[in-house]
């Protein structure tokens, strides 16, 4: 028996929910209108996934809160014109061309304002969406008053009535998804070029204002047929969360804008799912929850921007850099002592060199050792292996041929030197090296400290 269109999404009227539930609910088997809502919200969120990708990087993510918001004042006219004609209102093509219509409108309306006025985007934005959004609040009311028609349903274009979905309401949000997905696809390289330099794509002879036109088309298309999943005030999510939660993963815009669109399939399939199988649970705000989910599993476990990984990168590089300095004071210190004498130096000389806490200064002394870089005798005197001296004249060799450069070819002061050779030693590669030798070739192989150590 196939439920009714317009039934609540709920497993749980009158059961507590079986393993065989989850299965089907999640495997697309269960009941028609289910299926149509669980298929409609995972494809939406494939199309949103992908265009939203090159909206974040263009920096346009409030573009697609105040479109959102512009739509409801044209679902309202739509619904009055369809009424003051004679019919119901209830036509969901010509709500959401309403909708469309209002949203272009409200994107050409920050345009306008941005390129003539002197306010900022953020002022454009707050302005049109609170107008529009106003609007279309005033317009509801009166539309829900209006004789002859039925407002029934108008208000679930705030938030979201997946269940009322129909078959045609997929077939609609395949045709949006596969012409987003194709475009963007054929148009890739485009795309690419506009979100990160548009002016140098415009001095080439790109057609910029073309390009920037067609994506905030797609983002409208997704952002209105997504109207009835999550709402127009939830709609911003699908489109701006799974690229944010994409982009700390990978470096590649190629690679993000796939895992976008399968974010936001997950977020679309696995909230429709569960507000199927939790019963109260409003579908739309359960899909946003879903993706802001991933959001912060991404924040925080993501292999390339991650929090975690991020920490770890910034500890090790903080331990290398102790562990250069260490070889570095050390070998300063032991530098110009007279032939034959002892080159072994106190934990306290250490110390005072390079400022360090005891605990600190211990860390790094253990790496050395454990590294067979430094040994130390029975008095705790600390002295370098022949692998460390060679590792130490190479550290400071590149040190001091960074210093010797600043100064004779970037005018800095001998007594300023050293902390900005400091902050740039540890990034110093092989090619950087060989051209420091090749413009200061007449220095030694350890040239002298152009400064009081």
């Amino acid at each position: 028996m196939i439920m009714s269109t317009h039934a609540p999404i709920s497993l749980l009227a009158a059961s507590a929910v079986t393993l065989r539930d989850v299965l089907e609910v999640f495997t697309f088997q269960y009941d028609y209108n289910t299926t149509i809502v669980v298929l409609a919200t995972a494809i939406l969120g494939i199309g949103t996934g992908t265009i939203g990708s090159f909206l974040l990087l263009r920096k346009r993510a409030l573009i697609g809160d105040a479109l959102s918001h512009a739509t409801l004042p044209g679902v309202c006219l739509a619904f009055m014109i369809m009424v003051a004609l004679g019919g119901t209102g209830k036509s969901l093509p010509l709500l959401l061309l309403g909708a469309a219509i209002t949203g272009l409108l409200g994107v050409g309306a920050v345009a306008f304002i941005r390129k003539h006025t002197r306010l900022h985007d953020d002022a454009a934005l707050g302005i049109v969406l609170s107008v529009f959004f106003g609007l279309g609040v005033a317009l509801l009311k009166l539309a829900t008053q209006m004789k002859g028609g039925d407002s029934a349903g108008i208000e679930s274009f705030i938030y979201g009535k997946p269940a009322a979905m129909l078959a045609s309401d997929l077939r609609l949000i395949i045709a949006i998804t596969t012409l987003t997905l194709f475009l963007s696809i054929i148009l890739f390289k485009e795309f690419t070029l506009l979100c990160f330099d548009d002016d140098y794509a415009s001095s080439q002879g790109w057609p910029t204002g073309l390009l920037d036109g067609i994506m905030l088309l797609l983002v409208t298309l997704v952002t209105v047929v997504g109207l009835q999943a999550v709402g127009l005030i939830l709609v911003i999510a699908l489109l701006i969360t799974p690229p944010a939660a994409a982009r700390f993963w990978t470096d590649h815009l190629r690679t993000m804008t796939i895992l976008s669109a399968i974010i936001g399939m997950i977020s679309g399939w696995l909230g429709a799912s569960l507000s199927a199988l939790i019963e109260g649970l409003p579908a739309g705000a359960i899909i946003v929850v879903t993706a802001a989910a991933i959001f912060i599993l991404s924040m925080f476990f993501g292999t390339k921007r991650g929090i975690l990984v991020r920490s770890l990168e910034h500890w090790r590089h903080n331990r290398s850099m102790d562990h250069q300095h260490l070889l570095r004071a050390l070998y300063e210190l032991t530098e110009h002592l007279p032939a034959g004498s002892s080159t072994h130096v106190k934990r306290s000389d250490l110390l005072n060199m390079r400022s360090w806490s005891d605990w600190r200064l211990g860390r790094a002394l253990r790496r050395a050792q454990r590294d067979e870089l430094i040994t130390h005798d029975a008095r705790s005197y600390w002295a370098f292996t022949e692998a460390g001296h060679i590792d130490a004249m190479r550290m400071v060799r590149n040190h001091r041929l960074w210093e010797m450069y600043l100064i004779t070819h970037a005018a800095i002061a001998p007594s300023h030197v050293d902390r900005d050779a400091d902050m740039i030693e540890h990034v110093l590669g092989p090619v950087m090296v060989a051209q420091l030798e090749k413009l200061l070739a007449d220095k030694p192989t350890v040239p002298d400290s152009p400064h009081l150590i």
